[in-house]
């Protein structure tokens, strides 16, 4: 049978993300779970879903992520490094884009792609990242979600450090002890997001023109997206949002699968 249907699975440290795609880049199907630590168990489900939805159906899969290493070679996948698959994706359905902002459960990046490219990715801390926002989100009783509403309602924006948890939390707990709104709060987090993204990766080299932003956290927080806007004077033209900027990674590893001849059914 003619391989024309492509599987990227992208196991990240909090998420597991699947799409199938077809030859002409189409996404068929998409799957999007926190997978708690059981990444073999979430995978397993994730695959038996869509098997019972494409029964028979002959897919060539390739895998990425920073949790997928081990994966790859376990299940005999070939392994496709995170920047190759969201720069494959970028190219194919957001071509105009200058600068690419990533966010995920505990690693953030920043891609250059026009004037030469160039990767800025956090090291070993989470500061600035999903998880620095769940985290956060509980300080408020709250989870990421409640976190992006409360933000809507924001007239103040306080300093909030992102850098580390631990420091940020001392910054958070005596707003509350004042009695701070915790709108406001929640924006502040949001700010200090984004602060960290563009002080600590960027460092000092500028982010304009198309950028695009992708990953979990920047989908689904509008509000964590307007904080970058305005830092970054992004006018509504300037933006990207492509539609599943979660499961961009997942499709450009399927994209990239789909270049291969190595990749196998």
């Amino acid at each position: 049978m003619e391989r024309s249907v492509f599987l990227g699975l992208d196991i990240g440290s909090t998420t597991a993300k699947l799409a199938l795609v077809a030859a002409d880049g189409k996404l068929l199907e998409a799957q999007y779970l926190r997978h708690g630590a059981a990444v073999r168990q979430t995978l397993s489900t994730m695959l038996d879903q869509l098997a019972l939805k494409y029964p028979g159906m002959a897919v060539s899969a390739a895998i990425t992520g920073s949790a997928s290493l081990g994966l790859s070679e376990t299940l005999g996948l070939p392994f496709v490094q995170e920047v190759v698959a969201a720069s494959r994706a970028i190219a194919v359905l957001a071509p105009q884009t200058d600068v690419a902002v990533e966010l995920g459960g505990e690693d953030a990046k920043i891609l250059y792609l026009s004037q030469g490219m160039d990767l800025r990715m956090n090291e070993a801390c989470a500061g600035g990242t999903g998880a620095f926002i769940d985290q956060m989100a509980a300080l408020l009783n709250t989870d990421a979600g409640g976190l992006n509403e409360l933000a809507q309602h924001a007239t103040t924006i306080y300093p909030i450090a992102s850098r580390c948890g631990v420091f940020a939390k001392t910054d958070v707990q005596p707003l509350l002890n004042e009695g701070a709104r915790r709108e406001d709060i929640a924006a502040s987090i949001f700010q200090s997001v984004v602060t960290q993204t563009i002080s600590g990766l960027a460092c000092g080299r500028p982010i304009r023109g198309y950028v695009a932003f992708l990953g979990g956290p920047l989908q689904y927080l509008p509000e964590l997206r307007k904080r970058f806007y305005e830092t970054l004077n992004l006018d509504e033209e300037h933006r990207i949002v492509p539609q599943n900027a979660h499961l961009f990674v997942a499709g450009g590893c399927a994209i990239a699968g789909a270049a291969s001849e190595t990749v196998k059914a």
